[in-house]
C-alpha cells in the first residue's frame, strides 16, 4: 500500500474533555447530570459539520427544555476543553512525517476549535498534506462522504489509506469506505503498522 497515513484527532492526537473541563460546562449550564452530556452529543452532529455556536447551545437547550444564561461562556468553557494537545504523538507526527510518511488529518471538529488550533500549533500541522475539518466539508465521521473526500485531499484511493481513530464506529465506518483503518491504541502501535507500509517517493 502507499505510504498515507491519516490520524482522527481528538483521542488520537489531541486529549479528549477531562473531568474537571466536563465539570465546568456542566455547571456554567447549571445542568449536572447524564441527561446534559446525552443533550450535549446528540446534538453534535449538526455543530461539527459546521453550525454555528448558538444555534448548537440553543438545541441542546431546547432537548433540556431550558435556555442557557450565557452562551459565550458556555462557547469558551467548551473550546478550552477541546484545546491539549498529547505531546507524544506530536513527536511521532514529526518522525513519520521525517521517514516519507504522507500524513493527513480527518476530525469532527467544530468551526471556533479550527484558529485555535492553526494559530498555535501550525509547528505540527504544518507535516500533513491536508487536513480535512467536518465543519469545513459539511459532513462528519460516520458518513462514507467525510472519508472519500480526504482521500481526495489526499490524492489517492480510500484503499491507499491507513487511518487511525479512537472510536470504533468511524474504524468500521472508513472501513466500509474502502480504508486500511484501526482503532488508536497508542503511538507504538501507529510506529508498528507504518512500518508495514512500503514507502514510496
Amino acid at each position: 500500500m502507499t505510504n498515507v497515513i491519516v490520524f482522527d484527532l481528538y483521542g488520537v492526537i489531541a486529549r479528549t474533555q477531562s473531568s474537571e473541563a466536563r465539570e465546568r460546562i456542566a455547571g456554567l449550564a447549571g445542568a449536572p447530570g447524564e441527561g446534559f452530556w446525552e443533550a450535549y452529543w446528540a446534538c453534535r452532529p449538526p455543530y461539527d459539520a459546521g453550525q454555528d455556536s448558538a444555534a448548537y447551545w440553543g438545541a441542546v437547550g431546547e432537548r433540556l427544555g431550558t435556555t442557557f444564561a450565557d452562551i459565550p461562556a458556555l462557547v469558551a468553557a467548551d473550546l478550552d476543553s477541546w484545546s491539549e494537545v498529547d505531546t507524544g504523538m506530536v513527536d511521532l507526527v514529526h518522525e513519520l512525517a521525517d521517514q516519507g510518511h504522507r500524513l493527513g488529518l480527518l476530525s469532527n471538529i467544530i468551526e471556533e476549535l479550527v484558529p485555535v488550533w492553526e494559530s498555535g500549533h501550525g509547528d505540527w500541522l504544518g507535516r500533513f498534506a491536508a487536513l480535512t475539518y467536518s465543519c469545513r466539508i459539511g459532513v462528519a465521521k460516520p458518513e462514507r462522504r467525510a472519508y472519500e473526500i480526504c482521500a481526495e485531499r489526499m490524492g489517492v484511493a480510500v484503499g491507499d489509506v491507513l487511518f487511525f481513530d479512537d472510536n470504533l464506529a468511524n474504524v468500521v465506518a472508513a472501513r466500509e469506505a474502502g480504508m486500511r483503518a484501526e482503532v488508536f491504541e497508542s503511538a507504538e502501535q501507529v510506529r508498528r503498522l507504518a512500518k508495514t507500509i512500503t514507502l514510496r517517493t
